[in-house]
């Protein structure tokens, strides 16, 4: 009885909030409450500005972004890594209600490192209490760091 709202919601997530590829990068809308962006001229919600221009060769990036999925144990949506440019999607839930939140990396490739752009979006609801940039914070410190 006790698990039964838990039970609920766990329902609702999975008919309202279902995975999707998402194959572009996304771009926060300029109300939203539950998104946040770093890079491509479109930083929104960001805890503080944070470098995107890296002295670090892509592939190294996007091997610590490799390393940060998999440790976490969150689930692939989509990957394509052709042409030396590396786009991932992957979904992130949070703690104890389980809520889907979509996270896509692009890093690509210059002459003295890589750019990285990181969406993160909470899939569900309208605000996120922080999440999403304090999520772009932890993802940075994690692969560029």
């Amino acid at each position: 009885m006790i698990a039964s709202p838990w039970l609920i919601v766990q329902v609702g997530i999975v008919i309202l909030g279902p995975d999707r590829e998402i194959t572009e990068m996304p771009v926060c809308d300029s109300t939203s409450g539950n998104c946040a962006h770093l890079g491509g001229g479109d930083d929104y919600r960001l805890n503080e500005q944070l470098p995107t221009l890296l002295e670090l060769p892509a592939e190294s990036v996007y091997n610590n972004l490799i390393r940060y999925i998999e440790s976490n144990d969150w689930n692939f949506i989509y990957e394509d890594t052709t042409g030396g440019t590396y786009h991932v999607h992957f979904v992130e839930t949070t703690k104890f209600w389980q809520f889907p939140d979509d996270v896509i990396v692009l890093i690509q490739p210059t002459n003295s490192g890589c750019i990285l752009e990181i969406h993160s979006e909470s899939r569900l609801g309208w605000g996120d209490l922080g999440l999403n940039p304090e999520r772009i914070d932890t993802i940075y410190d994690s692969i560029v760091g």
